[in-house]
């Protein structure tokens, strides 16, 4: 046996080694780079990964260039020498750099003279047929005999490659997957949030729109006030979405929530070792924060050591992890939130006053929904449509009745009790209309249906039996034989109970256009 060849075992021994030896996949192939560098005395060499899902090939790992450098060796199928090879499957050889208008020297690492003194080696990195990547070298200048028998060795190693590159293409891919799944996330709740997309039809509500936009864009300390669900959670994530922060993360404090025992570590975040149990360096939700927003909902239940603790991490800007020594710096925009009078719980020395103050840089008080009852129905609309989409269901509108009884109510738990209502109300309907029956009990009280508080079955009948017969006869605009036919019943019995319940058919027709 050659000198040779037991140098060429020798290597491919060594790098085969070293795939089997670790599970790190780049560290697998950095080692093996470095291997080759001493059988060819490379220059440089690199593995480049193609992505099917952007088709592009990136440098992976490389031996003897710079970070910078290995972030420029992007190529596209066909593209100087590296995206020849991924396109034809077929390896290249380069005698010399300089004389060859397809290097590209996209990673600006070859000045003019290494050109004439280098030859370029790149061999395919296959598996089933398909082209995973190459595998290319930079070594000194020689004949064509000898760079063909490094060329047979590569062909070799990128072989023994393959499998390992083939995990890695398929890492790439994915992180490429959920890249694209992330901006298209965030370019959905960019949406979702818009100003123009928020559901308010009063007055009042249009107020808060016009507030929410004034101060959205600068970076000043919000406090939102109002009963509970109203709204608070969506105005703050409204203000986050249209503030130059939207890009960054928007963390929620909830501190009714999280036991007072956990909520400072839970905000903060802890050293090692800090108490029993902590175990490893915990990531507080402010750090998680920066760059962003950082919501605490409900801070009026907030307690009073934590209150001092997030005074200074508002005011200076930086905080310390449970156990920690080090400030740590973040860059946050808070919003606040709560249902209570802090003014009173000021008096009351259960909130800091100065705390108070800081907060309160530019509030925003929310009128529940009994205060804008034009929101009612326009809100109403949009659960109907959204949760019919969510359960498959085809509801085209609420009946007049159900209007009536939604108008009526006082809303005592705001916005979420009515979003609430047409869940439910979706969920029990199997017709194509939403009706007073299909709404929750707590709405058809004697205080907002202005009947008894107990109906009797004959009037409870009559009651929704009134509801069909106008229904039919709004979609028949009047017309009793269909209505009746809608209905499953005679025509003579539907005239019967048209008279009972005073019904005029004709006020269900469309107006007559007078022509000229």
């Amino acid at each position: 046996m050659s000198q040779q060849s037991l140098e060429e075992i020798t290597t491919l021994y060594e790098i085969a080694s070293t795939l089997a030896s670790t599970l790190e996949l780049r560290e697998a192939l950095e080692r093996t780079l470095s291997v080759l560098a001493e059988r060819f005395k490379l220059k440089r060499g690199t593995i480049t990964i193609f992505n099917p899902r952007t088709g592009e090939i990136q440098i992976e790992v490389a031996h003897g260039l710079s970070e910078e450098a290995r972030r420029r060796g992007r190529y596209r199928p066909g593209e100087g020498i590296t995206g020849e090879v991924v396109a034809t499957g077929q390896p290249i050889i380069v005698p010399q750099i300089s004389e060859d208008p397809r290097f590209l020297n996209r990673t600006r690492s070859r000045d003019e003279r290494e050109k004439r003194e280098l030859s370029f080696l790149c061999v395919p990195i296959k598996s089933g047929g398909r082209v995973l990547g190459t595998l290319s070298v930079d070594r000194p200048a020689a004949d064509v005999a000898e760079l063909s028998e490094d060329l047979r060795l590569l062909t070799i190693v990128a072989g023994l490659l393959a499998q390992t590159v083939a995990k890695l293409q398929a890492l790439e891919e994915e992180r490429a997957r959920l890249l694209e799944e992330n901006l298209r996330l965030k370019n959905e709740l960019r949406e979702k949030f818009h100003l123009e997309n928020f559901v308010a039809t009063s007055s009042r509500m249009q107020e808060v729109l016009e507030m929410i936009d004034r101060v959205a864009a600068s970076p000043a300390t919000v406090l939102l006030r109002g009963e509970s669900g109203t709204g608070k959670t969506l105005i703050a994530r409204l203000l986050h979405y249209n503030s130059p922060r939207a890009e960054g993360p928007f963390v929620v404090v909830p501190c009714t929530a999280i036991p007072e025992g956990l909520l400072e570590s839970e905000l903060f975040g802890y050293e090692k070792g800090a108490f029993t149990g902590a175990a490893s360096r915990k990531i507080g939700l402010m750090e998680k924060a920066h760059g962003g927003t950082l919501f605490l909902d409900e801070i009026g239940d907030l307690p009073l050591p934590i209150q001092a603790k997030l005074l200074h991490a508002i005011q200076e800007k930086e905080f310390y992890r449970l156990g920690g020594t080090e400030p740590l710096r973040v860059d946050v925009r808070l919003i606040a939130a709560t249902n209570r009078n802090l003014e009173d719980l000021v008096a009351k020395g259960l909130f800091r006053e100065d705390l108070y103050y800081r907060l309160s840089v530019f509030p925003i008080y929310l009128p529940p929904l009994r205060e804008r009852p034009t929101d009612i129905i326009p809100l109403a609309e949009h659960f109907l449509e959204k949760y019919c989409t969510l359960y498959q269901k085809k509801i085209k509108r609420l009946s007049s009745p159900a209007i009536d009884l939604l108008m009526q109510y006082h809303w005592p738990g705001n916005v979420r009790e009515l979003e609430n209502a047409i869940e439910r109300a979706v969920l029990i309907c199997d017709e194509e209309v939403i009706r007073s029956y299909h709404l929750p009990p707590s709405l058809q009280t004697a205080q907002s249906s202005g009947t008894r508080a107990r109906m009797s079955l004959s009037e409870a009948v009559e009651k929704v039996e009134r509801e069909l017969i106008v229904e039919a006869l709004k979609e028949t605009r009047g017309n009793q034989t269909q209505a009746a036919k809608l209905l499953g019943t005679t025509l003579r019995v539907l005239n019967y109970k048209i008279k009972k319940y005073g019904l005029d058919p004709r006020s269900f027709r469309p107006p007559r256009t007078k022509h000229a």
